[in-house]
């Protein structure tokens, strides 16, 4: 069994099956046509032949696969979601706005969208949940959500999919229009 989960616990999904040996994780990044990399998560107890088989299928699929051991966030988020986190908290403290912070990201280092316009492209709420799946399983408070991201989530201001986060996206263009709680 394989699941596309980017955060919950491989070694805890194959807990409740009979055969945890069989389960592991499968981390498809989105756009799913567009980008190469396929996270492959081993849990506590895959077994060789599986990761090797996923290893070969993710392959045959056209992607690039990477192997990473199950601990929370595996590598993708528990590297991406603190960053859009301290890009959140930058927003929250004043340090920067939500324009200038996307710009140094995309321009100073070479990222193609910065972290506020691909939190709003991956969910707000998405982004939410995982920074909480690293908080509860790090203990550690670096990964302690933003009161801006939680309020915004609480408020329905999702992203993309709700028309609105950092950003409007109801306008019908390609434009990047800053949300107006954001507007200057």
């Amino acid at each position: 069994m394989a699941t596309n989960t980017s955060s919950i616990s491989i070694t805890k999904i194959a807990s409740v099956t009979n055969r945890p040996d069989k389960v592991i994780g499968m981390h498809f990044m989105n756009p799913v046509p567009v980008m190469k990399l396929v996270e492959i998560i081993r849990g506590y107890s895959t077994s060789d032949e599986v990761t090797a088989t996923i290893m070969e299928t993710s392959k045959k699929l056209n992607k690039i696969p990477t192997e990473v051991n199950d601990y929370p966030g595996f590598i993708a988020n528990r590297i991406l979601m603190p960053m859009i986190n301290e890009a959140i908290y930058s927003l929250y403290e004043g340090v920067a706005g939500v324009e200038e912070i996307d710009t140094v990201m995309k321009l100073g280092m070479a990222h193609p969208m910065g972290p506020l316009q691909l939190s709003d492209f991956i969910g707000l709420d998405v982004c939410l949940a995982i920074l909480q799946v690293l908080h509860d399983g790090f203990g550690n408070p670096k990964y302690a959500p933003c009161p801006l991201l939680v309020n915004m989530v609480t408020a329905g201001k999702k992203g993309v999919k709700t028309g609105e986060g950092f950003y409007s996206w109801t306008h019908g263009t390609k434009e990047l229009i800053v949300a107006p709680n954001f507007k200057k």
